[in-house]
């Protein structure tokens, strides 16, 4: 009897804590949460499968409900970047593809570490190709963020390792991705911004699953070239998973920017480091040590400086 009215009292607190908290961030605790239970399924998956492969069922759910939303509600759009459109679907699968890849080599939590990067690079590109000044407290971010890369990567004589190279260019890509956008937004609906990556992260991965039996590509490139593996038995649910998870942590995503300032949701998006590292311990992961954690946590507060709003923003 009073077991039950403990769990009734806990449940209740909990429920109130959940009313009090902000939507929006609560929408992005739930999109970091997806986020990285996709991330989980995604590194089992990719032990079995190819990550060019694991890169196409990500997408083509994705491809069939945006699909549909443009066939209920058509486009409302001017255009006229096409080019500029396709480059933002290519540097996105790009991206996609380096971080499933990854996954089945290294740590959950190191592979989403690397993806979080991509504000520091964002910094970056966008000083050098829209003219953006570097504040600061930009510039303190950047050195910051790639001394967590160090850290996390822990280079021997300053050399990286392809696993090492393939995170950081996830980063990278994802961030020509989301600096396209700033662009892309003046001209397209946001659903077809979407479409671009996700149809070519559809489109790619088969033609070059297709293609590479005709191909005698070095092993090195087994990132880009490798035959389909048909799934069996249980697979078939983990890849289901993937394309639900990553479709439902889009949904949060734009539900939580929609409802809260971009800065509080961008700082909460960072705790999908924290639900990687904890699945992927789950999943076999060791802990990760000192250095790694120290990294990890340089990397967070670079990407939260880097996206701190400038003062005519706040104004």
């Amino acid at each position: 009897m009073r077991y039950n009215i403990g769990v009734k009292i806990g449940t209740h607190k909990v429920k109130k804590i959940i009313q009090k908290m902000d939507k929006g961030i609560l929408f992005m605790l739930l999109a970091s949460l997806s986020f990285a239970v996709m991330g989980g399924f995604a590194k089992i998956v990719s032990q079995t499968l190819p990550a060019i492969e694991v890169t196409f069922f990500r997408n083509v759910l994705g491809v069939m409900l945006v699909g549909f939303s443009i066939y209920k509600t058509p486009l409302k759009q001017t255009g006229g970047r096409f080019v500029l459109l396709l480059f933002r679907g290519t540097a996105g699968f790009a991206a996609l593809l380096a971080y499933f890849y990854i996954m089945a080599y290294i740590p959950l939590g190191e592979a989403v570490t690397y993806n979080k990067t991509s504000p520091i690079f964002v910094a970056i590109f966008a000083y050098l190709l829209l003219g953006e000044k570097l504040s600061k407290h930009a510039v303190f971010a950047v050195l910051l963020g790639f001394a967590g890369i160090v850290l996390v990567a822990k280079p021997e004589g300053f050399s990286f390792d392809k696993y090492d190279m393939l995170g950081i260019f996830s980063g990278i890509g994802a961030a020509l991705a989301y600096t396209s956008i700033r662009e892309l937004r003046k001209y397209y609906d946001t659903r077809a911004i979407v479409m671009s990556f996700m149809g070519i992260g559809t489109i790619a991965p088969l033609f070059l699953m297709a293609a590479t039996p005709y191909i005698s590509a070095p092993k090195e490139f087994d990132v880009i070239f490798s035959e389909f593996v048909m799934p069996e038995g249980i697979l078939w649910v983990y890849v289901l998973a993937i394309g639900v998870f990553a479709t439902v942590s889009q949904l949060f995503m734009t539900k939580a920017y929609e409802l809260t300032k971009a800065g509080i949701v961008g700082t909460i998006s960072y705790s999908n480091i924290v639900f990687a590292l904890l699945i992927g311990m789950m999943l076999g992961d060791p802990i990760p040590d000192f250095l790694t954690v120290l990294g990890i946590i340089f990397v967070i507060l670079s990407g939260l400086l880097a996206a701190w709003p400038k003062k005519e923003d706040q104004a």
